[in-house]
């Protein structure tokens, strides 16, 4: 029994005294600060002031130096007990950042569900969609990232977001995809146009018109200018932007025709821009993203429910004025 306890004691003093030393000493020593004695300590402690001097003691002893001076049975603090309580008030105020953190999450609006989308949709469709998640849930919060192709397909690979929305029809990896719309582009025109009046445009209807284009970077505009060149006609191209609600802007204006898909287009129609429907086909694809090893919060089921809700009503919407 004698060797055991030997043993054990030699064990004890080949450790190093940090490791010896436990977040319950740290502890002692803050609660000794900010009491300015052991027996107001002991009361922030829950604890007793023997054990809390005890457990000073043993913190004295392990660090080889007194954090203390007793004086006149008061506690004094020494230099290094200063310097100490420097490092733990830093260390102890990022640990109660992590406590509230770690609370605030058990609220019902902790959790902020990440779309990242294209910025057209950011503009016309997700409008709609957060609208009626709010309504349905009020305590929701959101964060919406508009962003072009590649970056967006690369990001929703990248685990990044709760939801995405594009426009390509393939399925990034790491994504599992919804077609969530297919709908033809429109043309957008100024509500005084002669062409206003037709149901339908067709491709010789716009020939020496002034129209007003997406920039030549976007995939769409390839697609508009590939359905003249075949047919050959021949448009006035004055005006070039960089997205559909800027070209719209631009119609409204009376700066010329357009063509662009039909959720920007439906969210500017009214007042001096009209849309029509066009005799040709463009398709316009949204594409809804989910990442596949993302954890799932509880938001995603409402926010597919919303977006899929509002897909429905667009629909609804452009069959009415088109």
């Amino acid at each position: 029994m004698t060797d055991d306890n030997n043993n054990i004691n030699t064990h004890t003093r080949a450790q190093p005294p940090a490791a010896r030393i436990t977040h319950r000493h740290i502890e002692v020593f803050r609660a000794l600060m900010v009491a300015g004695g052991a027996t107001n300590a002991a009361d922030l402690l829950y604890s007793s002031q023997p054990t809390v001097s005890r457990e000073l003691a043993r913190l004295e002893f392990l660090l080889g130096y007194a954090l203390f001076d007793r004086i006149q049975g008061r506690l004094r603090p020494t230099a290094r007990a200063l310097t100490l309580w420097d490092e733990v008030q830093r260390s102890w105020t990022g640990l109660e950042r992590v406590v509230e953190h770690a609370l605030t999450l058990s609220r019902p609006n902790a959790v902020q569900l990440s779309v990242l989308c294209l910025p057209a949709l950011a503009h016309a469709l997700l409008p709609g969609a957060v609208a009626r998640l709010l309504h349905e849930s009020p305590h929701a919060r959101l964060s919406i990232t508009p962003q072009e192709p590649p970056l967006l397909e690369e990001w929703m690979s990248a685990q990044r977001f709760d939801l995405g929305l594009s426009e390509h029809v393939t399925v990034p990896p790491g994504t599992r995809a919804e077609r969530l719309l297919t709908l033809d582009e429109v043309a957008v025109l100024p509500a005084q146009h002669p062409l206003a009046c037709k149901a339908r445009i067709e491709l010789a209807d716009f020939a020496h018109e002034s129209f007003v284009s997406l920039s030549s970077e976007d995939p769409y505009r390839g697609l508009i200018d590939a359905h003249f060149a075949a047919a050959g006609v021949v448009r006035s191209l004055r005006v070039e932007t960089h997205s559909a609600a800027a070209v719209c802007a631009m119609v409204q204006q009376g700066l010329g025709l357009a063509i662009v898909n039909p959720v920007t287009a439906l969210a500017a129609a009214g007042g001096q821009l009209v849309l029509r429907r066009l005799a040709f086909s463009i398709p316009f694809n949204v594409t809804l993203l989910r990442p596949l090893y993302r954890p799932s919060l509880p938001e995603v089921g409402p926010m597919l429910q919303a977006l899929r809700a509002q897909a429905a009503d667009i629909t609804r919407q452009l069959q009415i004025l088109t």
